[in-house]
């Protein structure tokens, strides 16, 4: 196992649905060395697949266009994540974390999104500027103990 002090990542995608696959595989592998739990590495999947599923269906409307950022940073044994997009922007962050607040309710949108990111991940934090899309950083710490 390495001795990773610090590395960083840094991926632009279509903002198509298929590339949330691909954000959450290439986020499991940058973190590998670290050597996480599978709950760890579930809870970092799972965050960013919801990251990256908010940024192509509320910040860009599902509509095929726009690029999607993701900056990862491994810092000791933290990891930090932030998902990028320059979208329609959130009017009202702390609205939009509320769980089961949906802003596509004929979409049978849960609401949930930011819900499951702050339940997974050490911290969430989500900033917005409406018509200049949204950035969410997410960080995990990686247990020591996990480390072989």
């Amino acid at each position: 196992m390495s001795d990773i002090k610090k590395n960083e990542m840094h991926l632009n995608f279509l903002a198509v649905s298929d590339n949330e696959a691909f954000a959450r595989t290439a986020v499991a592998a940058f973190v590998a060395n670290l050597n996480p739990t599978i709950e760890e590495l579930a809870d970092i999947r799972t965050s960013v697949s919801e990251a990256v599923t908010n940024a192509i269906i509320h910040g860009y409307g599902n509509d095929g266009n726009g690029i999607v950022y993701m900056d990862c940073t491994i810092e000791n044994m933290t990891v930090e994540i932030k998902v990028r997009d320059e979208g329609s922007g959130i009017e009202d962050v702390e609205l939009a974390m509320q769980p089961f607040y949906t802003s596509m309710p004929n979409l049978e949108r849960s609401g949930m999104g930011f819900a499951v990111m702050e339940a997974f991940m050490d911290a969430v934090q989500v900033k917005s500027e409406v018509g200049h899309g949204t950035t969410v950083t997410m960080k995990k710490n990686i247990a020591k103990e996990n480390r072989v």
